[in-house]
């Protein structure tokens, strides 16, 4: 997982818009980080645009919201959601 304020190559990168204090941003965060997932993590409290550029991905405000490199994106998944959409992706067996 990597800090960053803007995603490296979206083409290529998963990204995770989400809050230290919300409940399911930390448990997405801790499945692609049990799963060995390599991704950008965008911190809503510590990013001034990151709560814009969630919103303008998903037109929703809540989190986390996911952005994946096929141009799709999940608002708060389930764990079995996300790993299914990991697993659809290749990311994971």
């Amino acid at each position: 997982m990597t800090d960053v304020a803007t995603p490296a190559a979206p083409e290529s990168r998963i990204t995770m818009f989400g809050a230290q204090w919300c409940g399911d941003c930390r448990r997405s965060k801790k499945l692609l980080d049990v799963l060995n997932i390599d991704y950008d993590y965008v911190d809503l409290e510590s990013v001034d645009d990151g709560a814009d550029r969630a919103h303008a991905i998903s037109g929703r405000t809540q989190i986390p919201v996911i952005a994946f490199p096929d141009g799709t994106h999940v608002v708060e998944p389930s764990d079995s959601t996300l790993h299914a959409k990991l697993t659809a992706l290749g990311r994971i067996g």
